[in-house]
């Protein structure tokens, strides 16, 4: 009679054999269904390596998405406007002007001096010509009861 051959470590019946009086022994070795220590502590280990690396990058994403929050004025956002206004309004060149951000940055406000560096005209460089401007912008604004300024220098070319 010939055995069939069987897997390490698998009981195929756990009913003793009739008339031997015994009950069966399981196996246990290499074939069985539990995880050893070693096994469940080096699953922590990667299970909360994981769980720090992600609770790591929600604190670092919660950092950025405040910095990016409304905080203090753009200086750009002026520059942008004084650009499009002194491009269409010829007496604004050479000038000065000012404003607020309205319910943007409440209390915030900026002021803009615009004056001719160069010109290509043949004339004698009138303010109000075509040629680089150079805007120097002042942003002001309330923070935490103390008013806080910033300066910049902008150069722009108005036909």
């Amino acid at each position: 009679m010939k055995l069939a051959r069987r897997p390490f470590g698998v009981v195929t019946s756990c009913r003793p054999r009739p008339g031997s009086g015994r009950t069966p022994v399981r196996r246990h070795g290499h074939g069985t269904d539990s995880f050893t220590l070693l096994e469940v502590v080096i699953a922590m280990m990667i299970f909360f390596m994981a769980v720090f690396a992600i609770l790591n990058l929600v604190a670092q994403n919660l950092r950025i998405a405040r910095s990016l929050s409304l905080g203090e004025p753009d200086v750009g956002t002026v520059a942008a406007e004084l650009f499009m206004e002194a491009a269409t309004n010829r007496d604004l060149r050479g000038a000065s002007t000012s404003g607020d951000f309205g319910e943007l940055y409440p209390g915030a406000s900026w002021a803009a001096d615009l004056k001719l560096v160069v010109t290509n005209s043949a004339s004698r460089g009138l303010d109000g010509d075509p040629g680089l401007y150079e805007a120097d912008i002042t942003v002001s604004w309330p923070e935490n009861s103390v008013l806080k300024q910033r300066k910049s220098q902008v150069l722009m070319y108005l036909q």
